[in-house]
């Protein structure tokens, strides 16, 4: 576990956006697990979906932390500390 990250203050309290990962809902396309933006919101398909949308917009948008919003998991991911925060 991240004792240190320095990115929680970007942390909002967000909704996810969709229900869906936005870019595979607008593509007709598939997705593996979801995981949401903690900064905005946007719901992105993981990096074990051939798409990585939720790693694609964190390069786009710089915004650092995503939690899974999969049933029974409660985690979240800094991009940039590259570390599982609890």
């Amino acid at each position: 576990m991240a004792s240190a990250c320095e990115h929680l203050s970007s942390i909002r309290k967000v909704k996810p956006n969709t229900k869906g990962c936005e870019e595979c809902l607008k593509t007709g396309d598939t997705w593996v697990h979801l995981r949401m933006c903690l900064t905005c919101g946007h719901v992105g398909c993981c990096d074990s979906s051939k798409n990585k949308h939720a790693t694609k917009h964190f390069h786009a948008t710089k915004h650092p932390i995503i939690q899974s919003i999969e049933p029974g998991e409660d985690w979240k991911w800094c991009y940039v500390d590259n570390a599982v925060l609890g």
